[in-house]
């Protein structure tokens, strides 16, 4: 089985680069969706959550309250380093079930954002880096998703800088231009280092 990671800063464009992956016959596997799944209501993660950061951190319908939890880990390190020692190593064990079960012979994907974060970069084959401006991310990010310039800039420093994404890419992906030149991109590095690894 080819592993294959995609990761990118917030708002880089990632979830572009995973569908068009998708649709080329990857077999994708999205840790933000995982990092949901592994907190949700009834869930040994969820609980864990409550035991760390309090009731406060649970809305009225059992399920996490995002913003709340939101608001305690993005000014404060130790406490976001505690959330993710809960939420990563499930969501580890949660796509390696999930790779196991790829269809046979497709390259599985792994949409990781904090792929440099988490050292996990040397366990791949192949490494995609999506990267946009900070300026178009920050833009973004309060277009699409009602953040506050400030809101995006803090998510963007708390995660690994270009630079250091950069430095674990087997293909760099660019992302300043329009979608149609980002799924070219895509398309080639299918092509070009996708297919060959799977046929090795």
């Amino acid at each position: 089985m080819t592993r294959i990671a995609l990761t990118g800063g917030i708002a880089a464009g990632k979830s572009t680069v995973a569908r068009r992956l998708a649709e080329l016959g990857a077999a994708v596997i999205d840790a933000d969706l995982l990092s949901r799944e592994v907190v949700a209501p009834g869930t040994d993660g969820l609980a864990a959550v409550r035991e760390r950061f309090g009731p406060g951190v649970i809305g009225a319908d059992g399920a996490l309250d995002r913003p709340a939890l939101g608001e305690l880990v993005f000014s404060d390190e130790g406490a976001r380093r505690d959330l993710e020692g809960i939420i990563h190593p499930r969501v580890r064990e949660r796509a390696a079930e999930l790779a196991a079960a790829a269809p046979q012979g497709s390259p599985v994907v792994q949409d990781i954002p904090l792929l440099v974060e988490t050292g996990q970069a040397g366990d791949f084959d192949l490494v995609l880096v999506v990267q946009a401006p900070r300026e178009q991310r920050v833009q973004r990010m309060v277009d699409d998703r009602g953040m506050t310039p400030e809101e995006a800039t803090s998510r963007i420093g708390a995660q690994a800088s270009d630079a250091e994404r950069a430095a674990v890419a087997d293909v760099l992906l660019d992302n300043s231009g329009t979608v149609e030149e980002l799924l070219a991109q895509v398309d080639r590095a299918w092509r070009e280092r996708v297919q060959p690894a799977v046929a090795d």
